[in-house]
């Protein structure tokens, strides 16, 4: 995997980018980083995969693509309590430049719903775009889950839970790999008091964490954590997850991303930050190294 290198001036432009969007945002400083990124090289489809209005995803399709793209399924974070699709253009056109058809999924958020309801959600926005995705050029059997922080948690489950895609008509061994951003994996006993009411601690079941359910079957994994990660502990989450996912033998890369906290993380995957640290890098060649599971090539 090539690293990108920098010289400390753009370094350190990189991060007076980063501070200004991050002032200036307010309550959302992710989704302004869209003002910075461009508008040219790819489409935006939206589509509905339920009923209810967040029931929504927005399919960014690169230009020129071909009838064989790998597919993202993209879902934010925000403690699932806040976060709209609209808000991570970022992230689509981000893959959208390396050829990669993202899906970026809005789900239902607390106080509408609590856990596992927004798991529903997000098994069916997958469970859709495997039926659907064809026909906007993706390759249905290199499709991948990815989120960050509480999306991250998302994408876990749906990767390695198969209630969830079982219920929604589809099955984890239909997913190429997953991708975890800084993401929550392993968090009981609940001490973050906005988090609590999400998941009814203290009667939180034990089977509503990712590590739970890693099996030999899991999909292989990339997880990419901050060093100094305040809002979720890298090493009892990331580190403990891939440390389980290697016993079980399935593929993992996994480490921390210096340079970057828990938000920049999955900012520094936007045109204008990507000098911060290579996290678009490492997400386009872990997909791109990932043809298809082996079980779904024999389909």
């Amino acid at each position: 995997m090539q690293l990108r290198s920098m010289t400390a001036r753009g370094t350190l432009a990189a991060l007076a980018v980063a501070g200004a969007v991050l002032v200036l945002a307010g309550c959302s400083p992710l989704g302004a980083l869209n003002v910075l990124v461009p508008s040219a090289g790819y489409t935006v489809h939206t589509a509905a995969y339920g009923a209810w209005p967040r029931q929504q995803v927005d399919v960014y399709r690169p230009a020129g693509v071909g009838a064989s793209a790998p597919v993202v399924v993209f879902f934010y974070g925000g403690s699932w309590r806040t976060g709209e699709r609209a808000q991570y253009r970022f992230v689509g056109q981000a893959l959208a430049s390396r050829g990669i058809m993202t899906v970026v999924a809005d789900y239902r958020l607390f106080p509408q719903v609590r856990y596992p309801e927004f798991l529903h959600d997000s098994a069916m926005a997958v469970a859709w775009t495997l039926r659907e995705i064809a026909g906007f050029g993706g390759d249905p059997v290199r499709v991948f889950v990815m989120g960050h922080s509480a999306g991250a948690y998302n994408a876990a489950m749906i990767a390695l839970d198969a209630r969830w895609l079982h219920e929604a008509g589809a099955s984890p061994d239909m997913l190429a790999g997953w991708i975890g951003l800084a993401g929550p994996y392993n968090f009981l006993p609940i001490t973050a008091a906005d988090v609590k009411p999400v998941f009814d601690f203290p009667f939180t079941p034990a089977d509503s964490q990712p590590i739970a359910h890693v099996t030999a079957q899991s999909p292989p994994a990339l997880l990419l954590a901050a060093p100094k990660d305040t809002a979720v502990n890298p090493d009892r989450n990331t580190g403990m997850l891939a440390a389980s996912l290697r016993v079980a033998g399935v593929p993992v890369t996994s480490h921390v991303v210096d340079g970057v906290g828990h938000i920049t993380l999955l900012a520094a995957m936007a045109q204008p930050l990507q000098g911060l640290a290579p996290v678009l890098d490492e997400v386009s060649a872990f997909v791109k190294a990932i043809t298809a599971r082996p079980e779904r090539a024999r389909q």
